[in-house]
C-alpha cells in the first residue's frame, strides 16, 4: 500500500530529520509572537501563509482563525483542531526564543499545538487523495472563551461536512512523549462566580450601627467550602475555589461592601448546577442572618470534555501499550468541549515533562517550556489516527 510506504519513509527518515528542523523552527517562531483572544493578526498571518505555501486554500473564521481543507474522495470530513492564542503572562524561561510581545506568552503550549497541526497539514499535502476530506481548524480565543463557539455558530462544522474532530494538548504532568488517553469525561465543566455583599458602613467603635460586609463574606467563604462534603455526592468530584476577596479601606471602619470572586468545576452538568444552586441557597441564608444584600452573578464557561467511546477504541488501537497511559479525569477545562456537543470528538494529552531538562513547570506558569522533540510524537499521533480511521 503506497501510504504505508510513505508513512514508513516519513517516520524513519524525513520526520526524524527534515520535520524535526521544521517543527523546531516553526514552534520557536510562533512562540515569539503570542497574542491574546481574538486579536491574533500576526499569528493568523503566519498560519495562513504557511498553509497557502503548502497549496491549501484558506478561509478566515472567528475573526482571526483559519480553516484549510484537503479534498478527499468523500466530501464527508474529519477535522483536526489547534488553538492559537497566548496568555497575558510575562515570560521567565530565559529561552533564546522568548516572547517579543512583552507581557504575553505562549504558556499553555498553543505554539506547539499549531506547529503539530501545520506539520500534519504538510504531511497530508504530500499524500495521494485521501478517502475522506481532512479539515484543519486553527482556532482563536481558547483561553478567553468563545473561539470554538464562534466557529460553530458560523456553520463551519456543517459547511465542511465534519463528522468528527480530534485535538492534542501538551501536558507537563505526563512524561515527555507519552500520550494521555481517556474514554468519556476527560476534563471538567467550569464557570466563574462573582458575589457582592452590600452592608452598611459605620465607625468601628459603633459596629451595632452598621452591617458588616466582611463578616458576612467570611461566613460565605466558609460555607462554600462545606459544599463538597455535605451537598455533593462524593462519587462526583467538584471544586469551588475562592480566589479573591476585596473589601474595606480603613482599619477602624465597618466595611459596607465586599466582593468575592471564585470558580466552579465539576465533571458533569448536573453536579455543576448543584454547585450553583447551593451557593444561591447559602447566600440567601447569610443575607437573612446578617441583614445584608447579596448579589450573585454566574458566568458559565466550558462544558465538560467528553471523549467519544467509539473514537477512543479506534485511537487506542493505533498505539502500543508503552506509548500511552489511560488518564483519570482532570478538573481543568477546554473549549474543545463545544465541538463535542455537536459531533463526536476526541481530545488527547501529550506529555512534556522532562526533569533532566527542567521541563517541570505547570501550564500557565511563566516558566513553562518543552523540548520540541515531543512535537514529532504529536505529528505521528495525527498520522496514526488518520491511518487507523482508514482516511489515507
Amino acid at each position: 500500500m503506497q501510504y504505508r510506504q510513505n508513512l514508513k519513509t516519513h517516520m524513519n527518515t524525513e520526520l526524524a530529520y527534515a520535520y524535526e528542523t521544521t517543527l523546531r523552527d516553526t514552534r520557536r517562531a510562533l512562540h515569539q509572537i503570542p497574542e491574546l483572544g481574538f486579536d491574533l493578526p500576526r499569528t493568523q498571518a503566519f498560519v495562513k501563509a504557511r498553509l497557502e505555501s503548502l497549496g491549501y486554500e484558506t478561509q478566515e473564521t472567528a475573526q482571526s482563525g483559519i480553516i484549510a481543507k484537503r479534498e478527499g474522495l468523500s466530501s464527508k470530513a474529519i477535522a483536526f483542531r489547534s488553538d492559537m492564542d497566548g496568555l497575558p503572562i510575562l515570560e521567565n524561561t530565559n529561552a533564546p526564543f522568548m516572547s517579543t510581545n512583552y507581557g504575553n506568552m505562549h504558556a499553555c503550549g498553543h505554539d506547539g499545538h499549531m506547529t503539530m497541526l501545520l506539520a500534519f497539514a504538510a504531511f497530508i499535502a504530500e499524500q495521494p487523495t485521501p478517502r475522506q476530506s481532512i479539515v484543519f481548524i486553527f482556532q482563536p480565543a481558547e483561553e478567553t472563551g468563545g473561539g470554538a463557539k464562534e466557529i460553530i455558530h458560523e456553520g463551519i462544522l456543517n459547511n465542511y461536512e465534519i463528522e468528527s474532530v480530534f485535538g492534542i494538548h501538551l501536558f507537563p504532568e505526563l512524561p515527555e512523549g507519552v500520550l494521555g488517553l481517556k474514554s468519556g469525561t476527560l476534563m471538567a465543566q467550569d464557570g466563574e462566580v462573582d458575589v457582592t455583599v452590600h452592608g452598611l458602613g459605620t465607625h468601628g467603635a459603633q459596629p451595632h450601627l452598621g452591617r458588616d460586609a466582611i463578616l458576612a463574606a467570611s461566613h460565605l467563604v466558609t460555607q462554600y467550602h462545606s459544599v463538597m462534603g455535605r451537598f455533593i455526592d462524593p462519587r462526583h468530584p467538584a471544586v469551588i475555589n475562592v480566589g479573591s476577596i476585596k473589601s474595606g479601606g480603613s482599619r477602624n471602619v465597618v466595611s459596607e461592601k465586599a466582593e468575592i470572586e471564585g470558580t466552579l468545576r465539576a465533571f458533569d452538568e448536573a453536579t455543576y448546577e448543584t454547585l450553583k444552586s447551593t451557593i444561591r441557597r447559602i447566600n440567601r441564608g447569610v443575607e437573612a442572618s446578617f441583614n445584608v444584600q447579596i448579589d450573585t452573578v454566574f458566568k458559565d464557561l466550558y462544558p465538560p470534555v467528553e471523549n467519544d467511546v467509539n473514537l477512543h477504541e479506534r485511537v487506542v488501537e493505533a498505539f502500543n501499550d508503552d506509548e500511552y497511559t489511560l488518564m483519570e479525569p482532570l478538573l481543568l477545562a477546554e473549549d474543545f468541549a463545544y465541538y463535542q456537543k455537536e459531533i463526536p470528538g476526541y481530545f488527547m494529552m501529550l506529555g512534556t515533562r522532562n526533569e533532566r531538562k527542567g521541563h517541570t513547570y505547570p501550564l500557565h506558569s511563566p516558566k513553562f517550556n518543552f523540548d520540541e522533540s515531543v512535537l514529532k510524537t504529536g505529528l505521528e499521533t495525527y498520522i496514526r489516527i488518520a491511518d487507523k480511521l482508514n482516511i489515507l
